[in-house]
């Protein structure tokens, strides 16, 4: 089977989406974006020499028809959280159009066997595509390290960390990512990505640790009890890093983190030095 070489991203934002959209297209890759009518992020510089359409996700036919007209043989998801649900009409496109693979929102801890919250919600679309007959690729990369900042409550003016912080999680830069995202998608033949898992992490290491950075910024380090307020997600994250879950090494199966497993694909992508913390956020 030849290399794949036609892309559609979905949620070509200026965080992963759009690093991914330029990381294929400097692999020589066709590429088409895929953006609501309402987004403000078409005339991304990122978006330079890809090809745009606004459509409404929610309209099978329309995102069939731009599927087909571009000969896209994969779609790859880059959509927020909120916006997961628009996958699954997403994924009926892919369907009606013909594309060989999928590449869901995942960019996280790994779901499968995932028993609450998001996981289930990401479980459940790889199942829905199992269903329609699209083979997957799920790429686990824990935190975003450009997100370290947001976890911490950072612009609170401290560094807050609920619990002991010494709990390792595995965070990638958004570089990281789109890069080994493209690489695999454009160097591996398909039968090495339908239905895969890649487990990848630029850095192990510990919300202490991080915090460590930032104190040599003179930036104050806190343990807390809590977050402020308006702090949801992070309170709700914070308390998963420190059970461990936060590495891609994580197995929800046995409930356990396999640390020999986090950067296990890593090697995919031969030569690549991956960027620290530091590095990622220019401390």
């Amino acid at each position: 089977m030849s290399l794949y070489s036609s892309f559609a991203v979905a949620g070509a934002g200026p965080t992963i989406g759009g690093r991914i959209v330029k990381a294929l297209i400097e692999r020589g890759a066709s590429v088409v974006a895929l953006a609501r009518p309402s987004s403000t992020s078409t005339s991304s510089p990122l978006l330079n020499g890809a090809k745009v359409a606004t459509v409404d996700y929610a309209d099978v036919n329309a995102v069939a028809s731009i599927l087909r007209e571009h000969k896209v043989e994969v779609v790859i998801s880059a959509l927020a959280y909120g916006a997961l649900p628009a996958q699954s009409t997403i994924a009926d496109a892919a369907k009606e159009a013909g594309v060989k693979l999928f590449v869901p929102s995942e960019y996280g801890m790994p779901t499968e066997g995932g028993k609450a919250g998001h996981l289930i919600v990401k479980s459940q679309f790889a199942d829905y595509l199992k269903s329609l007959g699209i083979p997957s690729l799920r790429i686990y990369n824990g935190l975003f390290m450009e997100t370290i900042p947001h976890l911490a409550a950072v612009d609170s003016g401290k560094f807050l960390i609920m619990g002991k912080g010494d709990a390792n999680f595995s965070t990638t830069s958004w570089d990281d990512v789109s890069g080994f995202i493209a690489h695999v998608l454009t160097s591996l033949p398909p039968t090495k990505l339908h239905d895969a898992t890649f487990r990848i992490q630029g850095e192990r290491t510990s919300l202490n640790a991080a915090s460590a950075l930032y104190a040599s910024k003179d930036i104050p380090v806190e343990h807390v009890t809590s977050l402020p307020d308006g702090y949801t997600k992070q309170t709700f994250l914070q308390g998963l890093f420190d059970q461990g879950r936060a590495s891609s090494g994580w197995d929800n199966y046995v409930d356990k983190d396999v640390p020999e497993n986090a950067d296990s694909d890593n090697a995919a992508w031969p030569g690549h030095q991956w960027k620290s913390v530091k590095e990622a956020l220019a401390l």
